[in-house]
């Protein structure tokens, strides 16, 4: 059954202008709102910079996961790790569908440095989620379309998910 005449798009075709969705007008952006304007050029870097922080922050969770005092702790950390795998994967994605091409990760990724102690690697694991979540709300401005601003909504809240996982470890370890 169908509910529209076989018409329907001939009735609308003799107006005389076209309409186009209010997110692809162009219209002038007041300077102090310019980063929140979608602009593809500005994310494939924000979106490189994801992948490599995504990596090391697994590399440095798998340290965290050997040395955590206990089974709980790995746990926890060990969730996390994978969300961060997943991150990645999930930016890696983004990246291909916007440009056709792979992000080409380097094998060599900042220095690794061993925190004095598991409760200032935890500190440290705090504060990178943080500002992991300003660059992804970078991202979240920049990224067109709304399947992967819905994508970097899901790693963002991550993040902050995390964020108050590794508070709560700091807390009980201290």
């Amino acid at each position: 059954m169908n509910l529209y005449p076989s018409n329907i798009m001939q009735e609308y075709s003799s107006y005389p202008f076209t309409i186009t969705p209010v997110q692809y007008q162009t219209q002038s952006v007041p300077p102090p709102y310019q980063m929140y304007q979608t602009n593809l050029q500005a994310v494939l870097p924000l979106l490189q910079r994801a992948v490599k922080g995504e990596r090391n922050d697994e590399l440095f969770y798998d340290y965290l996961i050997q040395n955590a005092p206990s089974n709980q702790d790995r746990e926890i950390i060990t969730s996390i790790r994978d969300d961060e795998r997943r991150h990645r994967q999930m930016f890696r994605h983004m990246y291909y569908a916007l440009t056709g091409q792979q992000i080409t990760e380097s094998t060599t990724g900042e220095p690794f440095n061993i925190p004095p102690s598991y409760l200032a690697g935890l500190e440290k694991a705090i504060f990178g989620e943080l500002s992991a979540v300003e660059l992804y709300r970078k991202i979240y401005f920049t990224i067109p379309y709304t399947v992967f601003k819905n994508m970097v909504f899901e790693i963002l809240t991550d993040e902050l998910k995390h964020a108050s996982k590794y508070n709560f470890l700091y807390a009980k370890n201290k």
